[in-house]
């Protein structure tokens, strides 16, 4: 299915218009702005044009609170509920987790062939760290510590870092995380602590938070050594391997 930024958008909308409360649960969202800037930007649009999309289907859907945009459906989005107005909620929640949730699509049949589930807490952090990652896109041109840097998405690399920032012999090596409050705890793996106490203060900590009402930004250089207090947590993981002669 070739869906364009745009028609994921008015899906979004449609969705959220068509199944209300049901769908903020359905991704562990405690309320519509949470909603419209995770899904926002995780998309790479805006907030304001998942709620400008809701609002414009809320009128077909007498049963959530809203009136919605009392006009015609515009033509693009007049398709779109044609198209999907009759999926599930399973499957239309299916569809729109699919635009969030990084390589959805293998992870879900991974765990239908180990007869798993996605934990509800590990989506909804994918989900709000790939808000953040696009919010770090979106947003570090106007930053002035990273002005005329050139960029690049690291985040398959499984480097210790999202992104490298490059502007001639300089480099700059950009973790991204996600707060959906203004506070919460940060975690970083074995090997992201071990890069930033190598890198130094080549390496910056970039932290997105408040994602419930208005998305902001807070960054560190040299995040070992900036004031904040990491402490070491170890949890040792049983591992079962089967083996043969040949």
């Amino acid at each position: 299915m070739n869906l364009t930024k745009t028609d994921k958008t008015t899906l979004t909308g449609l969705y959220i218009a068509k199944f209300d409360k049901e769908a903020l649960t359905a991704f562990g969202f405690t309320g519509m702005w949470q909603a419209f800037n995770v899904i926002g930007y995780s998309l790479g649009s805006s907030p304001a044009s998942i709620k400008n999309y809701r609002d414009e289907f809320d009128r077909l859907f007498p049963d959530n609170p809203r009136k919605g945009w009392q006009r015609p459906l515009k033509t693009r989005s007049k398709k779109i509920f044609a198209d999907f107005n009759a999926l599930s909620f399973a499957a239309f929640t299916d569809l729109i987790k699919s635009f969030l949730i990084p390589h959805y699509e293998e992870e879900k049949e991974i765990a239908a062939v180990i007869k798993s589930d996605m934990n509800e807490s590990v989506a909804k952090r994918l989900i709000t760290g790939k808000a953040a990652e696009e919010y770090f896109k979106i947003t570090y041109p106007s930053i002035i510590e990273f002005e005329n840097y050139d960029v690049k998405d690291t985040t398959n690399f499984a480097c210790g870092f999202d992104f490298k920032l490059s502007l001639d012999s300089n480099f700059y090596c950009v973790e991204v995380k996600g707060l959906n409050a203004n506070s919460g705890n940060i975690i970083l793996t074995e090997k992201e602590y071990v890069v930033a106490s190598e890198l130094r203060t080549q390496y910056c900590l970039f932290i997105v938070k408040n994602f419930v009402e208005k998305p902001s930004h807070q960054f560190f250089f040299d995040p070992l050594n900036a004031g904040l207090s990491f402490h070491r947590n170890e949890r040792v993981v049983k591992q079962i391997h089967y083996s043969t002669l040949i």
